[in-house]
């Protein structure tokens, strides 16, 4: 089976409000072994909700409906439902007393606006909602010949998240066939979405069964295998074949195959090395230190560094020559290494790193343009730099040079 889902809500149309109630949803769908085949928004607008409905009955099994069931005239959920439905709605005393008890626990009158909460679907299951005045909604029957399946549920995130897992998780599982997903993720560190696709397309589209997504960030590449199966064991199984034929196509490009942080795997192979490193920075501005850091337990591994904006302090902190600076430039190789030699030295760890570059969006010239970093770890087997012309605004260009650095390191340690 598969499922939509429709957030409604003019406020989320905007830049101040995110659905993250979907989000939810299709984790618990998900594990359901239903798959979310489509996500909408729509404003607080009659029309555009029930074209919206209108259009999901037709090419989904389930749809679920969040928000737009309050007491307001903006709230239009059940009136579209039923439109697009093609039912009517029936006011049910029972929910009315309900909401008038309520109100009068608090101490207040009901406004006559509030008995719209009442209304119901014809045929639909009232949901009971403990947090809050707006009751959920289930209806399953026939629509154009097919099963359907309608849920609605209230727009606050706690009441949707308590009202689906007390009231329509179970009701779910007892019509969904019994399924699993399952997801492999591999994570991959500078190689361009392009030149992996390139790669690994031959081999993922020889399994027709399983769904693949290529999702490209600064420097990193995340590529899902997704499956259907009987068992969660089958499903397993038959995404990590494909996934499993990709490490081998991408060799040590491949740095996480579970879930892991670039950040998390330096970590380990750092603690697995029982190896130290130290940082000494220009253009990210600290950035690679954050990232190291925010993994819990750093400590035992990163010992420091130094963020070296200016000339002075390369020198001051990292040791580099200030006739070298003088003769090569900051942004230079030579400035790079000796970043790397210098604060490992300075801080006694394992391994050294400097990066140094421009990362504009001014600064730049033709001999060094924007983009260019040079980044160099210094070990005691000797100094590596690498340099790089990254594509991007001064953030893009930051989180290219720090996933640059980390991927450096892992692949020392390995």
């Amino acid at each position: 089976m598969n499922a939509e889902i429709i957030a409604v809500g003019s406020e989320m149309l905007t830049p101040h409000r995110v659905d993250t109630n979907s989000l939810y949803l299709t984790e618990q769908l998900n594990l359901l072994g239903v798959d979310v085949i489509f996500k909408s928004i729509v404003g607080d607008d009659m029309r555009r909700m029930v074209a919206a409905a209108q259009h999901g009955l037709f090419r989904s099994d389930i749809i679920i409906v969040s928000g737009g069931l309050g007491p307001t005239e903006d709230d239009l959920t059940r009136e579209a439902i039923a439109e697009a439905l093609g039912v009517g709605l029936r006011r049910d005393p029972e929910i009315v007393a309900k909401l008038e008890q309520r109100f009068a626990q608090r101490g207040w009158k009901m406004t006559p606006n509030n008995a719209k909460q009442a209304d119901v679907l014809e045929g639909a299951t009232v949901l009971p909602n403990p947090n809050g005045t707006a009751s959920g909604q289930w209806l399953s029957g026939q629509f154009e010949g097919r099963e359907r399946i309608v849920v609605l549920l209230p727009g606050p995130p706690h009441e949707m998240k308590a009202l689906f897992e007390s009231e329509v998780r179970e009701r779910l599982r007892e019509k969904v066939p019994p399924a699993h997903l399952f997801t492999r993720t591999l994570k991959i560190a500078m190689l361009g979405e392009s030149a992996v696709d390139a790669r690994v397309a031959p081999i993922y589209k020889r399994f027709s069964d399983v769904e693949t997504t290529i999702l490209a960030g600064a420097g990193e590449i995340e590529l899902h295998f997704k499956t259907r199966a009987a068992t969660l064991e089958q499903a397993q199984e038959r995404a990590d074949e494909v996934a499993g034929l990709v490490e081998d196509e991408l060799d040590d490009a491949v740095y996480s195959r579970n879930g892991e942080s670039l950040e998390q795997i330096v970590g380990y192979w750092l603690q697995m090395r029982n190896a130290t490193v130290a940082v000494a920075e220009s253009c990210t501005g600290g950035l690679l230190a954050e990232r190291i850091t925010s993994i819990s337990g750093s400590s035992r591994y990163f010992l420091g560094g130094a963020v070296v904006y200016s000339n002075n302090l390369k020198t001051e902190f990292a040791g580099v020559p200030a006739d070298m600076i003088e003769r090569y430039g900051a942004v230079s190789r030579e400035v790079a290494a000796a970043l790397a030699e210098g604060i490992r030295y300075r801080c006694e760890s394992t391994f050294g790193v400097g990066i140094t570059g421009v990362a504009g969006p001014g600064g730049g010239s033709v001999e060094k343009p924007v983009g260019l970093v040079y980044h160099a770890v210094a070990s005691d087997s000797g100094t590596e730099v690498i340099q790089r012309n990254f594509p991007g605004d001064r953030k893009r260009i930051r989180r290219f040079a720090s996933t640059m650095a980390l991927d450096m390191i892992r692949k020392k340690l390995m």
